[in-house]
């Protein structure tokens, strides 16, 4: 009975315990040192990030960006800073002349110089010398009295020697070849007079003097200008010769590496007499341009160099009874795959020149269409095709070519590279006299490097001003003052008429804004965006950044609610 009782009243009590409500423990609060100590670890982190890693990232993180004279760049990009100027002193010896005859035959022919002018950039300068320092300079002396006279006149641009000579119907001039002096023989009736406003003499000179200075005028002006439209007196056979010869003409460099290689299908010649061919024929030359840059030679000889595979082969023409090469075939000739050619040596650019001996059964070897024996490749060197004379003895028996090239059977070759290597320097052509072509190759560089540097300098302050985010070292901003230090200079010294001068601040002009302009540190910058900055950083401050965050928000939402309640209950 009892057990039955007790398994009766068991329903009901279950029953009535399930039917009261069930009530949800509340989380015990936070006691004040708990509250006091989260607030104080959230704080903690924050300033450590404020007070610590900010300005370390700050300063580990910030791009350093050295002054530079923007406005001073553009100006000399824009040609706002200077107009460079040409003026060439030409000295008038006129010994066999009274003073007073000379001086009127000077203002005549300056006055007719001037009228002829058509280029400002360019005059012509003309101021009369006695004819002692002429014959000091050509005579001999001792070398300190020599150098001396050698400094005074390096800027001179020509001597004008007049010299009467009888039986003359007309003035005529003779240029020599291997000096900076005209010789103009006229007739003594036709000394011009006081009286006179103008004379056959004058007008005589001025125009040779024009004739002599045009292609570099025209030259200067193309650079300047970017065409010779602007000149009357420049033919378009003249223009189109300047534009050939500046598209053919190796680019400006300090330093230029001649690399002199002989090339031959068989065993023969093995060595050639390359030395003496270089000190007679090369280094003179080299020495004379000097002032424009400088040279390094290197040599080389290879035996059982053929024809690429590719390459037309040569032709035996029975009229001219020679084997001959196409002009459209040239390009190919060289066999760039297997020839060991020098494609760059250190910094500079260099110059190839390459004899090539034939085999005797394809020998001689010229161009069929002009029958040359030689040919320039644009802005890369020359080729001659040097053709041995072998006697009837040798064609009948070896039928080989001789085992050793001798310093004379080199001399033409070497003499035809010296000229490939003025027209690979964009020498101009004219006129016959090579110091004067050489002077006027100074002027022409002068010109070059100076609107250059002036383009580089206007190009690194559009880069600096277009990418605020690029780094500018201390260093790029020296070279940039050092630019434009020696822009001055050259614009000065061009003013002035001292041109080897003039050339030496370009070249330095021309090498520091190259420098500034193709810093390393700086240039890196240019290829990494501010979206690849966002890309490294989200990943890395992502995870640590959010908790952070989220622990001040609450932090500051608990201030804020216990200012409130503190505000409640005082009213």
């Amino acid at each position: 009975m009892t057990t039955s009782k007790g398994d009766q009243e068991s329903p009901r009590a279950s029953t009535s315990q399930s039917d009261q409500p069930s009530v949800k423990s509340a989380p015990p609060s936070e006691t004040p040192a708990a509250i006091q100590t989260r607030f104080r670890v959230i704080a903690a982190f924050w300033a450590v990030i404020i007070f610590l890693g900010f300005p370390i990232w700050w300063k580990t993180t910030s791009i350093y960006r050295a002054s530079l004279p923007i406005e001073d760049m553009v100006d000399w990009a824009d040609g706002k800073a200077c107009r460079p100027v040409f003026p060439l002193e030409i000295h008038l010896a006129t010994p066999s002349m009274q003073s007073s005859e000379a001086q009127h035959l000077l203002r005549t022919t300056q006055h007719t110089l001037d009228d002829l002018n058509e280029f400002a950039a360019h005059h012509l300068r003309l101021k009369l010398t006695n004819d002692t320092t002429l014959g000091s300079h050509n005579g001999e002396g001792d070398l300190e009295g020599a150098n001396f006279a050698a400094a005074e006149v390096a800027d001179i641009a020509l001597t004008v020697r007049l010299l009467p000579q009888e039986n003359l119907a007309g003035p005529r001039s003779e240029l020599h070849a291997a000096a900076t002096q005209l010789d103009v023989f006229y007739p003594p009736n036709q000394v011009p007079v006081p009286s006179s406003s103008n004379s056959p003499l004058s007008t005589f000179i001025a125009e040779e003097l024009q004739r002599l200075y045009g292609e570099e005028k025209a030259t200067i002006a193309h650079i300047l200008s970017g065409h010779t439209a602007g000149l009357a007196s420049t033919s378009p056979q003249l223009a189109e010769d300047i534009s050939r010869r500046l598209r053919r003409s190796m680019k400006y460099a300090e330093t230029y590496h001649l690399s002199f290689s002989l090339f031959t299908p068989g065993s023969t010649p093995s060595s050639w007499d390359i030395e003496a061919a270089v000190n007679e024929y090369v280094s003179p030359l080299l020495k004379a341009l000097s002032p424009i840059s400088d040279f390094t030679v290197d040599t080389q000889v290879q035996l059982y160099a053929n024809f690429a595979p590719t390459a037309p082969k040569p032709e035996f023409d029975e009229a001219e009874a020679a084997w001959t090469l196409k002009k459209e075939d040239l390009s190919a000739f060289v066999n760039a795959a297997e020839w060991p050619l020098n494609p760059s040596i250190g910094n500079g650019p260099t110059i190839n020149f390459i004899l090539y001996v034939p085999d005797p059964s394809q020998s001689p070897l010229i161009v069929k269409e002009n029958r040359a024996s030689s040919w320039i490749v644009p802005q890369w060197g020359g080729v001659f095709l040097l053709n041995p004379s072998l006697s009837s003895t040798d064609k009948q028996s070896s039928q080989s070519n001789p085992a050793h090239l001798s310093h004379e059977s080199l001399g033409p070759a070497f003499m035809t590279f010296s000229h490939q290597l003025l027209t690979l320097l964009g020498t101009p052509s004219t006129p016959a006299s090579l110091p004067l072509r050489l002077q006027t190759s100074i002027r022409i560089r002068a010109a070059t490097l100076i609107l250059s540097a002036s383009s580089t300098m206007g190009s690194l302050a559009r880069l600096t001003e277009s990418l605020p985010s690029i780094p500018i070292p201390a260093t790029v901003a020296t070279s940039v003052s050092t630019t434009l230090s020696h822009l001055g200079a050259t614009c000065s010294h061009l003013r002035e008429g001292r041109f080897g001068a003039a050339l030496a601040s370009a070249r330095v002009a021309e090498t520091e804004a190259e420098r500034s302009f193709f810093e390393k540190s700086m240039v890196g910058q240019v290829y990494f965006p501010d979206e690849h900055k966002v890309a490294v950083y989200l990943p890395l401050l992502g995870p640590i950044g959010v908790p952070l965050l989220v622990g001040l928000l609450k932090e500051l939402k608990r201030i804020a609610a216990g200012r409130k309640a503190k505000r409640a209950a005082a009213l």
